[in-house]
């Protein structure tokens, strides 16, 4: 997890304009008519938006739970299907994905916005000359 803060920080810090990134596709082949963002500047958008879903964690959906804390404590238990230790393992190892995938694209983001600011420093250098 510190990883994917780390990357998002570092993001957050380097992309100082981020309409810099309309119209700038991802590098690795990825097919906007898949129903994903369709440019950098999109995906930046939503790894914006989910940064503040990762810190608040879990106490965001337990918060938003239809059932109180009360209720949940005085439940019986129904041995609900499965063991929870295989589940619960199962959930990690999928959350462990989703930021491993998170932390990739945010440092292909940050790496192509960098490229892109070379870009316009060499196109600067070349008309001045």
């Amino acid at each position: 997890m510190e990883q994917y803060f780390s990357a998002t920080q570092k993001m957050e810090q380097e992309v100082m304009f981020p309409s810099l990134l309309r119209g700038v596709f991802p590098q690795d082949g990825a097919d906007p008519a898949t129903g994903g963002p369709a440019d950098l500047y999109e995906h930046y958008q939503l790894l914006k938006a989910i940064k503040p879903v990762v810190e608040r964690g879990l106490a965001s959906v337990t918060d938003q739970s239809p059932t109180s804390n009360a209720d949940a404590d005085t439940a019986p238990y129904d041995g609900i299907d499965g063991n929870l230790e295989e589940r619960l393992s199962h959930h990690m190892n999928g959350l462990q994905q989703v930021l491993t995938d998170l932390t990739k694209n945010t440092k292909a983001l940050t790496r192509r916005y960098s490229q892109i600011l070379e870009e316009i420093n060499l196109g600067e250098g070349q008309s001045s000359s």
